[in-house]
């Protein structure tokens, strides 16, 4: 509404001509919000638009530290600095090489997280990629993450039963299985921002961007036989590249997360053959773009009765460059593709449904 000014005026024939000047003005008012939209040459709609848009987020940039409670140097100082985290703390790393692996077992709040930060200059180094995780976030929750990079484990970053952490703008490469790793009833967490490269050193076939969940077959060893419900997770904003598997692999078991606006090249794929493989349920695959996988470039499959279904495929961008589908739904159950995404370069085509609207 624009605001209007009002002025005085001198009094010319008492309450009979103020009470004229007051209803003038109310019709100025609405004539004034009628009359804008369609100056906009914009119509507000009579339904919902069928297909979210995605949200522009601050991915690209990892939140800024804050004043630091503890300033670190060396391992020895990360390593006493983690032990020793509250509520609340902000722990922020020099510019340097940190040797080792290092564990975070004490959880901040919803109120008063717990702070790791750093730059690109600040890299944790785990030593070699055939063992160990550079980072585990051990059932710690309410973390946030923020900046620094991460090299040379078999994993990158592991996060066990945390919830409400972030992942932010970490720079993650040269890893001997998957990158970044939510598992063991992780739930409400956000991977914003990163960074992932160059994984698959120890076995190409472990070598995701990012991995949800547990698989059916290590249900036993990490969820107690029970699925490994690691649910609401949002995963946003990164770029993922030089992985020998999926970029991101979302597990039987895990339900209601969102995956948007992700960049994806696959053209180090050695043992998938797509980008994204959906085998939870009712997930948001919203405004990815994906270039180059010999096959597919997004997929659903049910590895579990129950599991692999009621996903939602909109505004995706796939530049396959492969012999198979933009989607393809292995059973197509209740998963939908929308006709808002976009497929290029598929040797089979669109997908093996028909998109809705």
């Amino acid at each position: 509404m624009k605001t209007i000014r009002a002025y005085p005026i001198p009094f010319i024939a008492g309450a009979f001509v103020a009470g004229v000047l007051a209803v003038l003005l109310v019709m100025l008012l609405v004539s004034t919000d009628e009359t804008e939209p369609q100056v906009q040459g914009s119509t507000p709609p009579t339904s919902p638009s069928p297909s979210p848009q995605p949200t522009e987020t601050a991915a690209a940039a990892p939140a800024e530290c804050g004043d630091p409670t503890t300033v670190v140097e060396t391992s020895d100082d990360l390593v006493a600095a983690l032990a020793a985290a509250a509520p609340g703390d902000t722990i922020v790393l020099a510019a340097g090489t940190y040797s080792g692996n290092f564990v975070a077992s004490t959880s901040g709040t919803a109120d008063k997280p717990i702070a790791l930060c750093g730059t690109a200059d600040s890299i944790l180094d785990g030593g070699g990629t055939e063992k160990g995780y550079v980072f585990h976030l051990n059932g710690a929750a309410y973390w946030q993450l923020s900046g620094f990079a991460v090299t040379n484990g078999q994993k990158g970053v592991m996060a066990d039963t945390t919830v409400g952490s972030v992942i932010e703008g970490l720079t993650v490469s040269r890893i001997g299985d998957e990158a970044i790793h939510l598992r063991k009833f992780s739930t409400d967490n956000v991977v914003r921002g990163n960074t992932i490269s160059d994984t698959g050193h120890r076995k190409p076939k472990f070598g995701e961007g990012i991995y949800i969940g547990t698989a059916e077959s290590n249900w036993c060893d990490i969820s107690d036989c029970q699925p490994d419900r690691s649910d609401r997770n949002v995963i946003e904003g990164n770029t993922i590249s030089g992985t020998t598997s999926e970029s991101v692999d979302i597990k039987e078991g895990t339900t209601g997360g969102v995956l948007r606006g992700n960049s994806f090249d696959g053209s180090a794929l050695q043992e998938a053959d797509s980008w994204v493989d959906v085998k939870g349920n009712d997930w948001l695959i919203d405004g990815n773009t994906g270039a180059n996988s010999y096959l597919d470039g997004f997929q659903t499959h049910e590895i579990l009765d129950g599991w692999g279904t009621g996903n939602t495929f909109t505004n995706n961008t796939a530049s396959v460059n492969g012999d198979g589908f933009g989607f393809s739904l292995t059973p197509v159950r209740d998963n939908v593709v929308e006709c808002s995404n976009a497929v290029s370069a598929a040797g089979e085509g669109f997908s093996n449904v028909d998109c809705s609207n």
